[in-house]
């Protein structure tokens, strides 16, 4: 006899999450989304007033085109903002979503109900027991039931630290308040936001952004601090998408000394932050570098940190997940992505529902934060994801396709990397 529809529980209402919502709601599944924010997409609207490098129909799902059929089309690049305002805020205000979406509810914690980590590895007991979400409602505390669970809750709200090796440098911690960690929006504001001196560390697709954009300031000087020594900026041969080709030209002229405003250090780190002595303009921000040509010391009036980021991983700390140990992503889809070859976004290779699976029967980790720190994420894939979960669920009796994953006497832990 078939067993009820999954309740399927959705972790944050970003651009993945609204996919997944669309596709629950096409099935006929059961489902809540459960989101942080006072509103979709949170993430993208902090960083909206960017331009995203690839076009409208590599940013909007079949299922999105298909609940909005004028939805935009072609190669134009839109920024967060378009992207919210034409079709993310219109997906989630859809009747069979709307009332689906619980904002200010952020998911704290995920557990098997009755069981502990350790318990019940691999068999039919645990894969029958319900998970327990535990909620941070704005009435207090509750719990909530779900057979389905899928993580869409991204990356943007936990960046890495700046200092060597990834741990916070010695004085960052206590200076966390003065440290934008988000893309600086360098229009609209009042034009001294970014006067003075800026202190810009990181080298990826965001920090690029940061300082093509810092730089173009008239009140603003830049000093640039990458880490590795010969940076290839993440270029593509014959790029095919001219946003991210100009990131990568603008970064090589900063980096040769294009802009008398702007330094670039290359083969450098962060080796302390600490207060400076208050001039006429307030405190400015010591920070102590160590450089391919010697320590150096820069008084910052900004720091900016675009580092990276990664998902959080404490919510799943009860769930039997296997990550992987380069890269803190799905150990499965970890190994599939690494051992494909190039590094470039648009030639991921296609994945399954098995390498999205994890020993954890019926929870998944999907969009940005299933990359763990692999930075060739596109929002294409998520919705691909979501396709791969859709697909693998329909018409299954129970809440679970087959899931080819080792019983207890067959150890997880000893698949590896390629």
């Amino acid at each position: 006899m078939q067993q009820q529809r999954p309740h399927v529980a959705i972790l944050g209402a970003g651009p993945v999450g609204l996919d997944a919502a669309l596709a629950c709601a096409d099935a006929g599944w059961p489902f809540t989304v459960y989101e942080a924010a006072d509103t979709a997409a949170a993430h993208v609207r902090d960083w909206g007033h960017v331009r995203l490098f690839t076009p409208w129909d590599l940013n909007v799902s079949r299922r999105m085109r298909a609940h909005l059929p004028h939805a935009p089309t072609g190669d134009a690049c839109p920024t967060g903002n378009e992207l919210i305002g034409e079709v993310l805020a219109p997906v989630a205000q859809l009747p069979s979503l709307g009332e689906r979406i619980r904002y200010r509810t952020p998911v704290v914690a995920v557990a098997r109900t009755g069981l502990l980590k350790h318990e019940q590895i691999g068999t039919g007991i645990r894969a029958e027991a319900p998970f327990t979400l535990l909620l941070d409602t704005p009435d207090g505390e509750e719990t909530a039931e779900a057979s389905l669970v899928l993580d869409c809750t991204g990356t943007y709200s936990h960046p890495n630290a700046l200092g060597q090796g990834g741990i916070p440098a010695p004085g960052e911690r206590a200076l966390h308040p003065r440290i934008t960690r988000t893309l600086p929006s360098t229009d609209g504001e009042a034009p001294d936001r970014w006067a003075g001196t800026v202190l810009l560390v990181g080298a990826g697709k965001s920090a690029q952004t940061a300082a093509r954009d810092l730089a173009a300031l008239p009140g603003t000087r830049l000093e640039w601090v990458v880490r590795s020594p010969t940076p290839d900026w993440g270029a593509v041969p014959d790029d095919t998408l001219p946003g991210r080709q100009e990131l990568v030209s603008t970064a090589r002229a900063l980096a040769t000394g294009a802009h008398d405003r702007v330094t670039v250090h290359t083969g450098a780190h962060v080796q302390s932050l600490s207060t400076a002595t208050a001039g006429p303009d307030g405190d400015r921000v010591l920070v102590r570098l160590a450089t391919a040509d010697g320590p150096r010391e820069v008084l910052a009036d900004h720091v900016v940190s675009l580092t990276g980021y990664t998902g959080d991983h404490t919510l799943y700390r009860q769930l039997q997940v296997h990550e992987c140990y380069a890269t803190g992503a799905p150990m499965d889809l970890s190994a599939a992505l690494l051992g494909a070859a190039g590094g470039d976004c648009l030639t991921q290779p296609a994945t399954g529902i098995a390498q999205l699976r994890s020993p954890e029967p019926d929870f998944f980790i999907l969009g940005a934060k299933s990359y763990g720190r692999l930075n060739t994420f596109l929002l294409r894939t998520g919705y691909q994801q979501v396709d791969e979960i859709a697909t693998g669920y329909a018409g299954v009796e129970g809440p679970r396709p087959p899931s080819g994953f080792p019983s207890q006497a067959e150890d997880p832990n000893r698949r590896s990397l390629p």
